[in-house]
């Protein structure tokens, strides 16, 4: 690095690049936006409530972008600039959480999220089994990974709120050692011969 060059390295701008990179992989039956597949972001019906200009075509105005792949790696990939190149990373707070079935998991594994009667009856007609299932683009799944994002950063503000003085918590950190690790002690706890998360999704393996 030449003198006067900055040592901070932008999140959005490696995002801008995974993204380019990465969304042509996604498969072509998902989302798309004028015939473009955008990935990991889904229609929501209740997106659409109260909003009397809606359009049938107006598919952007309903969806609900999670990227939660993309965005795992992109935390992944800032710790080895930071670490081992000593770069800093600016705009690391334009990240969110993680929509994931372990984050998700843990809120309904401990009450604070519940599904409906007629979507709990729906999703265990399906799956013929103990817990409810759901396609990946369920209005359900689409609502619960939502919420997780929501209960987490409600949870980051609240942890962030007893760290003591010039001690910070990342999001990664509390995703990580957090929400994470405790979604997969509990289903490990209350099913133990599956450690499944609480809700199933029937995916391709590029939402979980």
């Amino acid at each position: 690095m030449t003198a006067g060059e900055s040592s901070n390295l932008d999140v959005l701008v490696l995002w801008d690049v995974l993204q380019t990179l990465l969304i042509p992989i996604w498969p072509k039956d998902r989302t798309t936006v004028n015939g473009t597949p955008i990935g990991d972001a889904w229609p929501l019906s209740t997106l659409r409530t109260g909003t009397a200009s809606y359009s049938p075509d107006d598919v952007a105005g309903s969806i609900q972008p999670f990227h939660k792949l993309t965005q795992w790696l992109t935390y992944s990939l800032m710790v080895p600039f930071q670490r081992v190149l000593g770069l800093q990373w600016i705009n690391a707070e334009s990240l969110t959480a993680l929509a994931e079935y372990r984050n998700g998991g843990l809120f309904v594994d401990l009450g604070v999220l519940a599904l409906k009667k007629e979507a709990l009856g729906r999703g265990l007609e399906a799956s013929g089994g103990d817990l409810p299932l759901f396609e990946a683009g369920d209005d359900v799944i689409v609502e619960w990974r939502a919420m997780t994002l929501v209960l987490i950063d409600i949870l980051y503000s609240k942890i962030q709120s007893r760290m003591g003085d010039g001690v910070h918590l990342t999001m990664a950190q509390l995703l990580e050692a957090g929400t994470w690790k405790s979604g997969r002690e509990i289903a490990a706890r209350l099913r133990p011969h599956t450690k499944s998360s609480p809700i199933l999704i029937k995916s391709d393996g590029t939402v979980f």
